[in-house]
């Protein structure tokens, strides 16, 4: 492994010496985090900047697996606010049939392009959620295949993001939801979402810290 790459939980506990050591020889921190399950287990996976983008923790990641993987075979994963696709990367090594991942940062779809050679079924689009999303679910509708929708909204790095879970409902509501099975949101803590957003309805809730994942079942 070369000295340029770090283990992302190794570069959270070090951050400030490896930061001053990199920042004098002028290098980039390159971090990384492994597969967790499935068939593709242990395949690394590049991170982008955590100044940019907040990956999802390993024990989120492994509650909505756990959650949802027996379920997930031949499925479409999508991936809103996907980062570095380390969730659709999961999904697909959990038997997604497809899955994608749409990101707007220049610099973590970079990352996640990279990451998408893991998998050809693993598709990446660069660009706004609100706006990707819609046309993708409508295409995908034509296929008539179960969606698995993942929202992972970056509550708490970017500015302008303060009505994000408001502008995110209003999505919902006007998404062609025909195929759409389930709904998983990443969000934080301290905000309580409906019991119901149009016909899906939440059937399960896990907190962690300051991160909590609501799930939610299409009822139709």
């Amino acid at each position: 492994m070369s000295e340029d790459f770090i283990r992302v939980k190794d570069f959270l506990k070090e951050y400030q010496k490896i930061s001053d050591s990199k920042n004098k020889k002028n290098q980039t921190i390159k971090i990384y985090t492994f597969i967790e399950s499935g068939q593709y287990k242990g395949k690394k996976l590049l991170l982008p900047s955590l100044e940019k983008t907040r990956s999802t923790k390993s024990i989120v990641k492994a509650c909505v697996f756990n959650v949802i993987r027996q379920n997930l075979r031949n499925k479409i994963f999508i991936e809103a606010f996907g980062g570095s696709a380390l969730m659709a990367a999961e999904a697909l090594s959990n038997f997604a049939l497809k899955s994608y991942a749409i990101e707007l940062d220049k610099n973590a779809y970079k990352i996640a392009i990279q990451n998408s050679k893991i998998d050809q079924n693993l598709n990446v689009i660069q660009g706004n959620t609100f706006e990707i999303l819609p046309q993708l679910i409508e295409k995908l509708t034509q296929e008539n295949i179960p969606i698995f929708l993942y929202l992972d909204p970056p509550f708490d790095i970017r500015k302008g993001f303060e009505k994000i879970y408001e502008d995110i409902e209003n999505l919902l509501k006007n998404l062609n939801r025909k195929n759409i099975e389930k709904i998983i949101f990443e969000h934080h803590s301290k905000i309580e979402l409906p019991q119901n957003i149009e016909e899906f309805q939440k059937n399960k809730s896990k907190k962690f810290g300051l991160t909590t994942l609501s799930f939610y079942e299409n009822t139709l």
